[in-house]
């Protein structure tokens, strides 16, 4: 028998795991919190709004063609208005026609009265009379003086042959000596006096002549001047027979029987109803882009109509400015003064472009940003985008979207500034 002791049976086994029991816990803790850090670490901070899906408008961006044109309601004028403005002042005498009535140019369309007016013409008349007997009173004492000057004239040239004749004869006696030196220088001092008078006479007459030619000439304008006024007097008095300018339609009358009517006052309008014209207002937004010759229709039962832009006024009135349009083709039948249309005014070329659809968003964002659904739908997330042209259906997109993208078209008032929409 072996009395010797077995040390193995008494010997300590050594634990070598890495991980002890006791450790347990303590890794559990670590992990607990390893998951709270690694999760507050990859949140999403954005701010978020939540809402229900079905109450917003969401539609997908597009590529297609994109006609530039606006939407503008035009109202039908007469292709010119020519307004009826008194000439002259008065007293509304007698109406002959009434607002609505076709008219003829040159027809009577009211009469004034004006009793100052008619004292001036009698007046006017009355010293047309007086200067008219002047002038003949004047022509008759010229005349009178200019025949008895011719008779002085004829009288000195007969003088002047019998003074010549004596003087002739006496020179020729005194060559002779056969009279004396006093009677021939006698002779010849009366001739040379008869002579010298006779020129002065010739020369009083011409004077005579031109100052009578002078006077008669200022007097005559004097008279036809006086002719002229009392010509303007009596187209004064024309004029208060207020009269159609052109043919057409009388549109308003603005008087009344026994009204007083100041000069230049505006008492109605003939329309011309040959043509037609379009007026409309426009945004001032698109002042740059519309001027003459653009094009521009509209469509009534079931025809279309080509217009055409004349005038644009520079003036801009709260916030808008006025176009003129006239047809290049046919125009509506039966069409009438007051009647608006829908009309599509063309601002340029149609072309490719992406195109996101028109909505109330653009008033919260101008254009500038969307909120774009995310692939799965749980989501919208807000994304900066440029905007160009627009027209009534669509939105030129320059930048940020693409086509089979999905943003919300409906107003943003109640998302306020956050960055992401979830969907309920």
């Amino acid at each position: 028998m072996n009395d010797t002791p077995i040390e193995t049976m008494d010997r300590k086994i050594e634990d070598k795991r890495w991980v002890k029991p006791r450790h347990y816990k303590f890794i559990g803790m670590g992990l607990v919190v390893l998951t709270g850090v690694a999760l507050f670490a990859f949140r999403d901070n954005r701010s978020t709004y939540r809402t229900e899906r079905d109450k917003l408008t969401i539609e997908t961006i597009t590529e297609g063609a994109f006609q530039d044109y606006i939407r503008i309601i035009g109202i039908v004028e007469p292709i010119s208005i020519v307004y009826l403005d008194a000439v002259e002042g008065g007293m509304v005498e007698s109406m002959l026609l009434e607002e609505g009535t076709m008219v003829s140019r040159g027809e009577v369309i009211l009469r004034l009265s004006n009793t100052n007016l008619s004292l001036n013409i009698l007046s006017s008349e009355a010293q047309l009379a007086e200067k008219a007997n002047f002038l003949r009173e004047t022509e008759l004492n010229m005349q009178q003086q200019k025949l008895a000057l011719q008779r002085d004239l004829l009288n000195q040239q007969f003088e002047l042959v019998q003074r010549k004749r004596v003087y002739d004869r006496n020179q020729r006696l005194h060559a002779e000596t056969l009279i004396s030196d006093e009677e021939y220088l006698l002779s010849k001092e009366d001739y040379e006096l008869t002579r010298q008078m006779l020129e002065l006479t010739l020369e009083r007459q011409r004077q005579d002549s031109v100052y009578r030619k002078n006077q008669v000439e200022k007097i005559q304008c004097n008279l036809d001047n006086m002719q002229k006024n009392l010509e303007l007097i009596y187209q004064q008095q024309e004029e208060l027979n207020i009269k159609a300018p052109i043919s057409g339609q009388l549109g308003f009358l603005d008087a009344e029987l026994g009204q007083s009517i100041n000069k230049g006052q505006r008492i109605g309008q003939v329309n011309d109803l040959s043509a037609f014209k379009i007026t409309a207002d426009i945004d001032e937004h698109y002042i740059d882009r519309v001027r003459t010759s653009l094009r521009a229709s509209f469509n009534r039962q079931a025809d279309t109509f080509q217009l055409e832009v004349t005038k644009v006024y520079p003036e801009v009135h709260d916030g808008r400015f006025g176009v003129d349009l006239i047809f290049t083709g046919e125009q509506p039948a039966n069409i009438r003064a007051g009647q608006s249309y829908h009309i599509s005014l063309e601002l340029g070329e149609t072309q490719q472009a992406i195109l996101i659809p028109r909505g109330s968003f653009f008033q919260s964002t101008g254009g500038q940003w969307v909120y774009v659904v995310a692939e799965d739908g749980s989501a919208a997330y807000r994304r900066d985008i440029r905007i160009g042209k627009q027209n009534p259906l669509y939105y030129e997109v320059l930048e940020g979207l693409k086509p089979g993208e999905q943003v919300i078209t409906s107003g943003y008032e109640s998302f306020g500034e956050n960055e992401r929409v979830v969907f309920k």
